[in-house]
């Protein structure tokens, strides 16, 4: 069920340096939203750039890219496509020809977007699924890098600069492997325009060292070290590339000829000849910012572009609450039973206040129950058999934005335990700690009880109390009518879970008589 506005399918091409893509949203404006589909070509618009001109044998192969998008938008029925060109076009002679050559041959207006643009699109994506207050987006494209400070949520100063991965490739390696003097020469030329940067060496100074990465080059670099890392996700959102991850990595590439590299596992085929100076960019721009970490968003200048006119109705087109936003979206797309879920997590929340002698814990737990007990039975939408573990598979798979690898891993383990079992943390271990294990038992057995307290799924118990000595705890339930099937199936159920997780032994009992 929608907010009342009509269901609406956007495409958003995005025709970069060595890629084009197009990424299809279904949304609903302001109310939900989800990817429907990708499709990705190679294009190597800059390749034979040198004199300034795109060559004819990159038209063909944008052109081709092109074509192929816009067909699929007319056969699929795409209501809205927002199509933009970046570096590559903007930088050549002939790139406004080519703009206009496109809009008549294939009826698809390109519009060319400058450096800041780019950097505040790209930005504009990441505050949407990050909840970034002071940092950095940087995003290493094919002809250029961008750079945007962020403050208070706001986006400030802009810079792009020619640091892109293909454009560096072009400039400086005529070897295989590459020489160590083109290797001197890129790293002279990365220093030369970061120093322009005159608020990056402030920020630089100031210690403000936050940073969101974005781009193919970023994001490639860390599934690299997520192969290595046996990282558990299926998304790399909010996965945390350490700067000694990438020089391990540039020290790998720089030893390796080009069939070598192609074999580095998480490595794309068709990035490995040209990745190895985009990761000396981004290492370069870390250790000016002293950062010994770059936090990978999924989100980025296509997303960016869609969030505009997703949020156009706000004066500023990000979310304020990237997390609650986060969790409601993946309800409302899984077509979550609203007042069941909302019913379910007041229960659970009213015995988390209760229990909080016993179980210590504060608002960022109590944030991870209230995410669990809305999307716990999103896993009916694929079979109400094991719906339990298909909600932690939906989670697992999509990630939240706004939250951590460790809290989306904890969400997925409590819808996965709202029912039966006992949690177990095995397939997270590396991303899990032990105290995260008390965590599992304690919450999972509050929402369990939530659960089977609202079994009837008509708000039956209004209220529930707890009080407790050192040998029992005494839950009574406030209801209007004697609450029979949530006592009969909690006393079955969720009891013993609850009398492992507080070590007590629990009297159910209800204020109204049977």
């Amino acid at each position: 069920m929608d907010a009342g506005n009509k269901t609406q399918r956007i495409a958003i091409i995005d025709l970069g340096s060595n890629t084009a893509r197009m990424i299809v949203m279904q949304a609903v404006s302001g109310f939900s939203y989800r990817l429907i589909d990708e499709i990705r070509e190679v294009v190597r618009l800059r390749q034979g750039m040198a004199n300034g001109r795109l060559s004819h044998e990159a038209i063909s192969r944008a052109t081709f890219a092109l074509r192929l998008f816009k067909r699929y938008c007319d056969s699929a029925g795409i209501d809205h496509i927002i199509a933009t060109a970046t570096s590559a076009v903007r930088d050549a002679e002939n790139g406004e020809m080519f703009t206009s050559q496109i809009e008549q041959e294939l009826n698809l207006p390109l519009r060319i977007l400058d450096g800041e643009e780019e950097a505040y699109y790209g930005a504009l994506g990441v505050l949407n699924e990050v909840p970034l207050e002071h940092g950095f987006v940087v995003d290493i494209g094919g002809g250029s890098a961008q750079i945007t400070a962020v403050r208070h949520q706001q986006i400030k100063e802009r810079q792009s600069v020619p640091l892109g991965a293909l454009a560096l490739t072009e400039q400086f390696v005529d070897s295989d492997p590459i020489s160590e003097e083109s290797l001197n020469q890129i790293q002279c030329h990365i220093d030369h325009h970061l120093q322009k940067i005159e608020w990056l060496e402030q920020a630089s100074v100031h210690g403000e060292n936050l940073m969101i990465g974005i781009g193919g080059t970023i994001r490639n670099l860390a599934k690299v070290a997520s192969v290595k890392r046996a990282h558990p996700l299926n998304t790399l959102h909010g996965f945390q590339l350490k700067l000694t991850e990438i020089e391990d990595t540039i020290d790998a590439l720089a030893k390796r000829p080009l069939k070598e590299r192609q074999q580095i596992q998480g490595l794309s085929k068709d990035r490995a000849d040209i990745i190895l100076p985009g990761a000396m960019v981004i290492r370069a721009i870390m250790e000016k910012l002293n950062a010994e970490s770059i936090t990978i968003s999924q989100n980025g200048l296509r997303e960016g572009l869609f969030f505009e006119h997703f949020w156009e109705h706000l004066t500023y087109p990000v979310v304020t609450n990237v997390r609650r936003f986060g969790v409601l979206n993946m309800a409302r797309n899984y077509h979550y039973q609203k007042a069941h879920s909302q019913h379910v997590r007041y229960l659970a929340g009213r015995l988390f206040n209760q229990l909080a002698p016993l179980h210590n814990f504060g608002p960022a737990e109590r944030e991870l129950l209230d995410a669990s007990a809305l999307l716990h039975d999103l896993g009916t939408i694929i079979s109400y058999h094991d719906h339990h573990k298909h909600s932690q598979t939906l989670i697992v798979n999509s990630g939240l934005p706004g939250f951590t690898p460790r809290e989306i891993a904890l969400i997925a383990l409590l819808t996965r335990y709202h029912r039966q079992g006992t949690p177990a943390r095995r397939e997270f271990k590396s991303i899990l700690s032990h105290e995260d294990k008390l965590i599992l038992l304690s919450l999972s057995a509050i929402l369990r009880l939530a659960e089977y307290l609202e079994r009837g799924r008509n708000g039956r118990v209004d209220d529930v109390t707890a009080v407790w000595d050192d040998e029992t705890m005494r839950i009574t339930l406030i209801a209007d009518e004697y609450p029979a099937v949530e006592i009969w199936e909690a006393e079955k159920k969720a009891v013993k879970h609850v009398e492992a997780a507080y070590g007590r032994k629990v009297i159910l009992e209800s204020a109204t008589a049977p």
